[in-house]
């Protein structure tokens, strides 16, 4: 057995094969049985030509099929390649030909967009259709794929070195595909409040004794936070649960219905619409232990709205990165509006100043948040890139999170916000998600994405377009309340407001999209 995620979940499965593994909609399969399901389609996959080494894209919601998906590549030595079923045509071609993908399983409801697409991506040779039958020429229906394939294994050895890609980004730039080895990616998002493994039946043994423990992420599978949660669940020997899609009624109904003890989900985009559905439904939460946020920060309203709607469950902020893992858990109190205060909670986590030496605690020196040891191999087909984020200093391998921040006195990071997305105005720095956090602290607002747009005297102004709560709140409302929490130079100068903010399913900003509205609305 090696330290490679195939092999530990076979290991977890003949271990606790009687023990229920996955629960989507009125669907459920025990460990034995997700491990046969994910056999035929990793033997229809082999017999079609994927070979160890190659590209496997999945455009799916949430299901058995994703989970069968990402367990039948590793399965082969195939790598799963995650893609945001939200893309359009350009982008999806995008994906498809930067990931060189060879085979593609996608929802029969993409079937237009996939149709439009594939002609012009070569490499993508094999189309698996699922939840109906395929027009496209050549493709298979996913069911017609497991009937005759076998549930038994026979596969080839694998090794901890084989590949894992997730596709991340786009809020500013096209997605880029951040590469791990299966070893270094386990034990980067190893579930923290575990001791880290030191050999791989260390893994099932853990399931083994695992408690009855039920855990649902809340994002799409096509979010590595989604997929990283569902990996923990199952060698923590626990049932996972999937919603299809993401609808508020539908978790509570399913964490009530099925006793969740732990949610993950993705910020304020997930947490505003659950709170306000919890709010006035009447749903037993008595069961749920945790509410964490992973990939997106909770805004302190938000959060304490949340906490008052659920008093007897922690409420947890986890801060890490595709490319870095889980890295440290936010600081009581520490808040966007407040500043982000994080205590790292894993080894090699500190902050690299420009000469890429660690700043010294209460120095004030400001930095990026970096890490060593566990982190990515760097991204696919884009060398430039992996050079200038993972610099080698004094031949110590460093991952620059992009994360810009200072180390506290107490040894805590502050983290002022994303350096690719700060916006400098007047020599001054605006990091949007201090701005955004204050705008949403306003009862006019239910959702703001911060940008800068361009100005001649300033080079940039801030600019913030915001979704209504009910009744639009006055430009001057507005002002008037961020001018009570912030400087004058990180106040919007341009308020643009739209019926529905634009995010990405994982509930990220698209910050494209909102740079040009506020344009328009200049």
């Amino acid at each position: 057995m090696e330290f490679n995620h195939a092999d530990l979940f076979e290991g977890v499965a003949d271990a606790i094969g009687d023990r229920l593994a996955l629960v989507c909609g009125d669907r459920r399969l025990t460990y034995a049985e997700l491990d046969e399901h994910a056999n035929r389609l990793a033997h229809h996959l082999a017999d079609a030509g994927v070979r160890p080494g190659q590209h496997v894209a999945v455009q799916l919601y949430n299901g058995v099929e994703y989970a069968a998906a990402l367990l039948a590549a590793l399965k082969i030595r195939a790598v799963p390649i995650n893609v945001n079923y939200r893309y359009v045509e350009s982008e999806l071609l995008y994906v498809y030909r930067d990931s060189d993908s060879v085979a593609l399983l996608y929802d029969v409801e993409f079937e237009d967009r996939v149709a439009a697409t594939v002609p012009d991506a070569p490499e993508l040779r094999h189309l698996v259709a699922v939840g109906g039958t395929p027009s496209i020429p050549g493709a298979v229906a996913y069911d017609e794929a497991l009937k005759d394939a076998s549930g038994a294994r026979g596969f080839p050895a694998r090794s901890k070195d084989d590949v894992y890609i997730i596709y991340t980004g786009g809020t500013t730039g096209m997605p880029k595909g951040v590469m791990w080895t299966t070893e270094q990616m386990l034990l980067a998002f190893w579930n923290p409040t575990y001791p880290r493994p030191t050999r791989p039946e260390d893994v099932v043994d853990n399931a083994r004794n695992g408690g009855p423990m039920t855990m649902m992420p809340i994002a799409p599978l096509m979010h590595g936070a989604a997929q990283m949660a569902t990996w923990i669940a199952w060698f923590m020997g626990a049932t996972l649960v999937y919603t299809r899609k993401f609808d508020a009624a539908d978790v509570w109904r399913t964490i009530e219905r099925e006793k969740v003890n732990s949610v993950t989900i993705t910020g304020d985009a997930m947490a505003i619409p659950m709170a306000e559905e919890l709010a006035r439904g009447d749903y037993d939460t008595s069961s749920l232990l945790a509410y964490v946020s992973t990939g997106a920060i909770f805004t302190g309203t938000v959060r304490d709205r949340i906490q008052k709607l659920l008093p007897n469950t922690m409420i947890l902020d986890r801060f890490g990165s595709t490319e870095s893992g889980s890295t440290a858990e936010a600081v009581a109190g520490s808040t966007p509006e407040k500043g982000l205060r994080f205590a790292p909670d894993v080894e090699n986590v500190t902050v690299l100043d420009d000469a890429f030496q660690p700043v010294k605690p209460g120095s004030g020196v400001i930095g990026q948040v970096a890490r060593t040891g566990y982190i990515a191999q760097g991204y696919y087909n884009d060398p430039e890139k992996t050079a200038r984020t993972f610099p080698v200093v004094d031949g110590k391998r460093w991952l620059l999170t992009g994360d810009i921040a200072t180390v506290e006195e107490d040894g805590s990071i502050a983290v002022y916000g994303r350096g690719s997305q700060a916006i400098n105005t007047g020599g001054e720095k605006v990091f949007p998600e201090e701005v955004e956090a204050v705008l949403k602290g306003h009862p006019g607002v239910y959702d703001a994405v911060v940008t800068g747009i361009p100005d001649e005297r300033w080079g940039n102004r801030v600019a913030a377009v915001i979704q209504p709560s009910g009744e639009r709140p006055s430009d001057a409302e507005l002002d008037e309340h961020c001018r009570r929490e912030l400087s004058g130079y990180k106040v919007p100068r341009v308020y643009a407001f739209v019926a529905e903010m634009k995010r990405s399913p994982a509930g990220k900003a698209d910050y494209r999209w909102a740079k040009q509205v506020a344009e328009e609305a200049r």
